[in-house]
């Protein structure tokens, strides 16, 4: 920026005959702005520019909000202020976001409870054991029932179709009964695809075993985590506390009588955390 002498100084060479290049080298300026300055007629003080307000702006005070409720995900709150009109990109969001989220309190989740009979929810999980000199991989199909926290898993050796209906069936046979819904994450054997609405495209004859069976097949929303926290955590259980207690594999079939005998003496029997009940019991 030129001071106000400067340019004074400036004008003054040139009339004196100096060169643009010899009063650059002089004034210790480019010579793209002694031509500059030259070019006006009187002097103009220099103006900081006033940076426009950015694309995110108008959706800072949601975000906030957002964030002050627990919604920590950039990706939720991108698509929320998508909806919304913004047209700027993610990372400018998360730049936004990245100081709030160690000053913000986090929020406690909001449990999402059902009442008896709604919803049960299922997922697969995998483990690996030795057999024969080799790894391999076992498969847990785990249902929990929604309301009371009940649970049953079952190993298999695949995640086949045919597979999945049959642990449905003997998990019904374990509960009695089915309840009104089940809930799946984006399961192949499930979920085949989505419209363009998002909507779940079921794989056909799955959908025809829910229906001949009298049950709704729901899929988990998408960057909800919360929907799927039952069977999570069911799972989990199954990893922390079953599974320490194989230490050897000989078969599926002894496999499976460890875990029905676990299920009974002590997945469903202790007091839950959440219910404050025992599964067996509130079942």
């Amino acid at each position: 920026m030129v001071q106000n002498g400067e340019y004074f100084v400036i004008r003054d060479m040139k009339q004196r005959g100096m060169s643009i290049s010899q009063i650059a080298e002089e004034m210790r300026r480019d010579r793209k702005t002694v031509r500059k300055w030259l070019q006006q007629e009187t002097h103009q003080p220099y103006q900081r520019s006033v940076t426009p307000p950015g694309k995110l702006e108008p959706f800072k005070t949601f975000i906030l909000q957002r964030m002050e409720e627990g919604c920590r995900n950039a990706v939720v709150l991108f698509e929320e202020i998508q909806q919304q009109g913004y047209t700027g990109c993610v990372t400018t969001l998360r730049n936004f976001m990245r100081p709030y989220r160690e000053t913000l309190p986090a929020k406690a989740t909001e449990r999402f409870e059902t009442p008896p009979g709604r919803q049960a929810q299922v997922d697969w999980g995998h483990f690996k054991v030795d057999w024969q000199g080799t790894k391999k991989r076992l498969y847990a199909f785990v249902m929990i029932l929604g309301y009371s926290r009940m649970l049953y898993v079952e190993f298999t050796e695949d995640e086949k179709l045919e597979t999945l209906m049959g642990c449905h069936w003997r998990a019904m046979q374990y509960f009695g009964g089915m309840t009104e819904t089940c809930l799946y994450d984006n399961m192949k054997t499930v979920v085949v695809g989505q419209d363009e609405q998002g909507e779940a495209i079921w794989n056909e004859r799955f959908a025809n075993f829910a229906a001949h069976h009298g049950f709704a097949i729901r899929r988990c929303q998408p960057h909800r985590p919360r929907t799927k926290g039952k069977i999570e955590n069911g799972f989990g259980y199954v990893r922390k506390n079953f599974w320490p207690r194989i230490r050897e594999f000989t078969s599926l079939y002894n496999l499976n009588l460890r875990a029905r005998v676990w299920m009974e003496t002590v997945a469903n029997v202790p007091i839950h955390g959440t219910t404050h009940e025992q599964p067996v019991i509130r079942w």
